[in-house]
């Protein structure tokens, strides 16, 4: 596969010999390289819960990606989730239509997945959804890339067309992970996944970058001092994999290398018609190997069609016989309030602060500050619908695609071109920007987000009459505006590694005083890999699992899950 010119670096020489045998990468977390893949697809299951317990309600709070995991693996257990969703069904797998247009989408959201997410591509397989190849900058489904710098513009349609200088930063970037993160090591570990070693590798790693940050690394790294700072500049505004990175210069380097070792930056699809499907397929199955419901079960059933609303309070009730430590008491935005056992809340950690009143003692203080400490990225998007993809058409003078998909250094930074197929309008994702880029947009609505992204465009190509291609109303998103997500996902700072240590870990509460178990924290944020919807569904999994656990279920002897894992293998504590 052709990649952008500072992609994921390849396996040379003896490293290429010792790995041309061994499976592809996956997106096995190396901080807890636990195999979901292996997990999910286990005859044996993922355990099951006295039959006594069978009907019991749990409570799930949000309807994204996680949130449905955990209820429909629950559902599946004989257990009865009850989904609480304050906007609508898939979180930020969120899919618009224009109007006038409904088979034309986009995604506001997560748009591209890479094919190492094996356990996310577990839920796409198994529901039947059909995938395309994303066209990422330099990607077989992008025809040609224009990267545009310092006002000098390059046209390329592969690698190979890029000027030498391109290829140097590439080759520092690649140099850097050789001599500092023993990336061709780690890559080899986690495609055997070969567990000592990965966590060999990895457990040096982390008091040495832990307050480093992603900048930091390559500033101190040797090749990128020899290469020089307009090297280390280009890097951060076009960046690998799908684009410029120097927004993500503040965050911790750990954060980017559980990013380029399980090659999630690499061979991104989508999916066909938008992802939303995804949490919308989940809502409606019904899975054939269900526990204690009649054939034909789903969510929405059980459901009755429609999820509660917003949740308004998470408090602990008073004391029972059957449980000392008091029942959960999740209380909807219009004042109903109803009891659980058990409760898995998949919501933005934010809001347990913000939007939800939290009863304080459901969490230690730790988890609190962690909950608090989590650093979201803010995220911007623009689409337009054009008449159709008028890019394909050649210019006559130069012999070259009349628009590229385009990394520029210029206000939209990233403009993407999406082909919808024959008889169909075509759609072009104007402006993908991040953070510092993003807040630029925010004040502002969508015609003039247009206005200004157009003649930025027209600065690279002046004629390019982009504007008269354009049908309908553009469609924009500012996650950071969103109440209920106040940014688009989160990326820890240098310093936060013993905060997601605590977030990640929470599913496993034997040590936990009673009366704060039973709540169960899920989502991409809480994950090792936030903004991959790969973590999403493996810390639904973890809220599964702890649910089970603590309602007296069990996994299976020949299946253990992550609560049997974590002792051995889970995230090392730095203290």
């Amino acid at each position: 596969m052709s990649t952008p010119y500072a992609s994921t670096p390849a396996l040379t020489g003896e490293d290429l010999a010792a790995a041309q045998d061994l499976p592809p990468v996956t997106m096995l977390n190396p901080d807890f390289p636990f195999s979901y893949d292996h997990y999910l697809q286990h005859p044996a299951g993922l355990g099951s819960v006295p039959t006594e317990q069978y009907g019991t309600e749990v409570a799930v709070v949000g309807a994204g990606l996680s949130g449905l995991v955990a209820a429909y693996e629950l559902m599946k257990l004989g257990l009865k989730p009850v989904l609480y969703e304050g906007g609508h069904i898939g979180g930020r797998l969120k899919t618009a239509a224009f109007d006038g247009a409904p088979g034309v989408t986009v995604d506001l959201g997560g748009m591209r997945f890479p094919v190492s997410g094996k356990s996310f591509y577990h839920y796409v397989e198994m529901l039947g959804l059909e995938t395309e190849d994303f066209p990422n900058p330099l990607s077989p489904a992008s025809p040609s890339t224009v990267i545009e710098l310092a006002g000098v513009k390059h046209y390329a349609e592969t690698d190979a067309d890029l000027p030498a200088f391109f290829h140097e930063v590439s080759d520092a970037w690649s140099a850097a992970l050789a001599e500092h993160a023993m990336f061709a090591e780690m890559q080899v570990a986690l495609r055997s996944r070969d567990v000592p070693r990965i966590k060999e590798i990895w457990n040096a790693m982390i008091p040495t970058f832990d307050e480093q940050t992603f900048y930091g690394f390559i500033a101190a790294s040797r090749s990128f001092k020899e290469a020089g700072f307009e090297h280390r500049e280009a890097f951060g505004q076009v960046g690998f994999g799908s684009g410029g990175w120097d927004t993500d210069f503040p965050n911790s380097i750990l954060e980017i290398l559980r990013i380029v070792y399980t090659n999630a930056d690499d061979e991104h699809r989508g999916i066909v018609g938008g992802a939303q499907k995804l949490p919308e397929a989940l809502w409606n199955h019904a899975p054939d190997d269900l526990e204690f419901w009649p054939a034909g079960t789903s969510l929405a059933s059980l459901h009755h069609g429609s999820t509660r609303g917003a949740v308004a309070s998470i408090s602990r009730g008073p004391a029972t016989d059957e449980r000392p430590e008091g029942d959960l008491q999740i209380t909807d935005k219009w004042g109903h309030t109803a009891s659980y056992a058990t409760a898995v809340v998949t919501c933005q950690t934010w809001l347990l602060s913000t939007r939800i009143h939290t009863e304080e003692t459901l969490f230690a203080p730790g988890m609190w500050t962690a909950i608090e400490r989590n650093h979201y990225m803010q995220s911007s998007k623009t689409f337009v619908m054009v008449d159709r993809p008028f890019w394909k058409e050649r210019d006559p003078q130069t012999g070259r695609d009349t628009l590229s998909m385009t990394l520029t250094d210029r206000l939209p930074r990233a403009t993407y071109l999406l082909d919808n197929g024959p008889d169909q309008p075509a759609v072009i994702l104007l402006s993908y920007t991040w953070n510092d880029d993003a807040l630029k947009w925010l004040s502002l609505d969508a015609d003039e987000r247009v206005r200004l992204m157009l003649h930025s465009l027209a600065q690279i190509y002046p004629d390019v009459d982009i504007a008269s291609h354009i049908v309908g109303e553009p469609i924009t998103v500012s996650w950071e505006a969103d109440p209920n997500f106040m940014g688009a996902f989160k990326a820890n700072l240098p310093g936060h590694y013993r905060y997601q240590q605590r977030l990640f870990t929470h599913f496993k509460q034997d040590e936990l005083p009673a009366h704060q178990r039973g709540i169960f924290l899920a989502g991409d944020d809480v994950s090792f890999t936030a903004g991959w919807a790969e973590g999403a569904v493996t810390t639904g999994l973890n809220a599964v699992w702890g649910v089970v656990d603590h309602l007296g279920g069990t996994s299976h002897p020949e299946n253990p899950g992550p609560g049997e894992a974590i002792d051995e293998i889970g995230p090392m504590p730095l203290d």
